[in-house]
């Protein structure tokens, strides 16, 4: 019984490898991407995908708070994310992780002003503020966020997930 455990968990470790040993090696490339399209360092900041009942929130921080080389280049890049979403150019997403990103398709399909964003300044950093009334431009969001949490591995994580709180 013992041995037949051990061949098991030794067949799961096996299968487990290679989709790590991908996510590994797409997060590089990731990396490799991202360094053409973000000015800013990966490894000094860190991006927060807060999915929300509308869309969602893209935060990006200076790891170190006193590092205002970074904190300058993360608010000019949102800024800029946020007028070429408004825009309906895609264009970064797509250098950086690929035409076939879920999600991406379906944000740039939505019809014109549908998809919404703000940007605004925050502590270390800026965020942009993604919205919409259509639940499948809400869904593509959602999708979007949480490819970017793959692709992007220990340089993002999940915000506090906003979808169940409904507006007052």
């Amino acid at each position: 019984m013992r041995s037949a455990v051990s061949i098991a968990l030794i067949a799961l470790a096996a299968a487990i490898a290679p989709c790590h040993a991908a996510d590994e090696s797409r997060q590089e490339l990731i990396r490799k991407r991202s360094a053409d399209v973000m000015p800013f360092d990966l490894k000094a900041t860190t991006h927060i995908f807060t999915k929300t009942m509308t869309g969602g929130v893209q935060r990006v921080v200076a790891r170190d708070p006193d590092d205002t080389k970074q904190i300058e280049l993360i608010r000019a890049h949102l800024r800029e994310i946020a007028d070429e979403f408004r825009l309906r150019d895609f264009s970064g997403p797509l250098l950086v992780h690929g035409a076939a990103m879920p999600g991406l398709a379906a944000l740039q399909a939505a019809p014109a002003g549908e998809l919404r964003t703000g940007y605004r300044d925050v502590a270390s950093g800026g965020e942009v503020e993604y919205s919409s009334t259509d639940p499948k431009i809400v869904d593509a969001l959602h999708q979007w966020f949480d490819a970017q949490l793959v692709d992007h591995g220990a340089d993002a994580m999940p915000g506090h997930d906003r979808l169940m709180q409904h507006p007052q």
